[in-house]
């Protein structure tokens, strides 16, 4: 009489059935509170400028190198910590990138001189690239199928905790507010705690042929699949033309060209914003507390977003809140009245991020587990480039004098570009990953 053979369960079906644990809410909150980091060090010193110029004594061209030292930094920061994540796993990756982040953050607050700033903020950015790419297809790997996308637009909601979270500080610190660069510390803390709390990702284990290890996971997040034999997708692992072959590629290129527009769009936005409604006389306090509003209606956005993509899907729900940003950004662009402003970009600010939410799930399911840290490496990426030359090209226009209507039409265009460039990928809702 022969042994009964076990079962064999693709990785991802052992997600299927899954329940939605207290670990999982647990691993959850750690990695929102990694993303809480990266929204923080994104957007510190844009509501700071004005402190960096005069206690550096730097003009705004500097100021400007300064704001998108960070984004350059990050971009071969990001083309090299996906593959990396591939290749070594995505909690050391995490793990490395926080840490090294941390030290380079704490420096940058003591910089002397401004090109030792930009060269700080530039390594900082090539370090933080490692979370802020691995973050959402981490997530991803280790939740149940029936709960990701709402879970995932959860996780988004760490962007405006952390803006507002940047915008409090650069209101009560003043003169020397553009060290808040000091919170970076707060990174290589929230390193060891993500390192105790969150485990590898069962779908990166089994794609390196370690089952057991894999199966440890599993129990822990209670799949009633973790002793079954496991099976996993193929391929060689981190290899970024991997991407660009065979049915991949229909799918890689339009999904890329989207983390540039959709990027580009937000960032031309969001970097200029205090110049741009100097515009409309508001002062700098005012401005603040209109980022501040703006960031608070981005929260009902994310909820929205989450509960709708889990019942109509990722395509649907975000094809509508981007149109529905670009119509937001149209009554802020042609606003001639405080009311209407307000209206305008707090409608732009709720169905945008709401959209990002979506968009941050729907982008990590494209790719298979081999390829899913480079195929997040090389949205980032595009994201990534798309911030550091937005601010640069809408300063452009700002000097040539077209005018806060014109400029902001231009930047609600790359929205819709973003509209059409989604029309042709698929729809991943509720799909196992591979």
């Amino acid at each position: 009489m022969t042994a009964a053979q076990p079962r064999v369960v693709p990785v991802g079906a052992a997600f299927d059935h899954m329940p939605f644990t207290r670990r999982h809410l647990m691993i959850g909150l750690t990695l929102f509170g990694a993303f809480v980091i990266d929204s923080w060090e994104l957007v510190a010193l844009v509501y700071v400028q004005a402190d960096l110029a005069a206690s550096m004594g730097m003009d705004q061209a500097s100021v400007g190198l300064v704001l998108s030292a960070l984004s350059f930094g990050m971009i071969p920061g990001a083309l090299l910590w996906g593959p990396v994540a591939d290749r070594i796993g995505r909690r050391p990756a995490c793990f490395g990138s926080m840490v090294a982040y941390s030290v380079l953050a704490i420096a940058s607050a003591f910089a002397p001189e401004p090109w030792v700033l930009i060269l700080l903020r530039v390594l900082s950015g090539f370090a933080l690239a490692g979370v802020y790419t691995v973050t959402f297809p981490y997530f991803l790997e280790l939740v149940p199928t029936k709960v990701r996308g709402r879970a995932a637009v959860y996780l988004s909601m760490g962007w405006p905790v952390g803006l507002l979270c940047a915008i409090g500080a650069s209101s009560l610190i003043r003169d020397w507010s553009w060290q808040i660069m000091l919170a970076g510390a707060v990174a290589g803390g929230w390193a060891f705690v993500l390192r105790a709390v969150v485990p590898e990702s069962p779908y990166w284990l089994i794609a390196r042929g370690r089952e057991e290890e894999a199966r440890v996971v599993l129990r822990q997040l209670a799949s009633p699949d973790a002793e079954a034999q496991l099976t996993g997708s193929g391929g060689r692992v981190g290899n970024p033309l991997e991407l660009f072959r065979g049915r991949l590629v229909r799918v890689a290129v339009p999904a890329l060209l989207v983390n540039f527009v959709f990027s580009w769009g937000y960032w031309g936005l969001q970097n200029w914003l205090p110049t741009l409604l100097a515009q409309k006389g508001l002062t700098l306090d005012a401005s603040l507390a209109f980022a501040a509003l703006s960031a608070v209606m981005m929260i009902p956005g994310y909820l929205t977003a989450s509960y709708l993509t889990a019942r109509f899907g990722r395509k649907k729900i975000f094809l509508l809140y981007v149109l529905a940003a670009c119509a937001g950004g149209f009554v802020f662009a042609t606003a001639d009245s405080l009311t209407q402003l307000y209206l305008g970009n707090f409608t732009l600010a709720f169905f945008s991020l709401g959209a990002w939410g979506v968009w941050n799930t729907w982008n990590g399911e494209f790719y298979p587990t081999v390829t899913r840290g480079t195929g997040a490496a090389y949205s980032s990426a595009m994201q990534l480039i798309a911030s550091t030359s937005a601010p640069a090209a809408i300063g452009l226009l700002l000097d040539a004098n077209l005018g806060f209507t014109l400029v902001i039409l231009v930047i609600n265009a790359f929205l819709v570009v973003s509209v059409l460039l989604a029309l042709v990928l698929p729809e991943t809702e509720g799909r196992t990953l591979t």
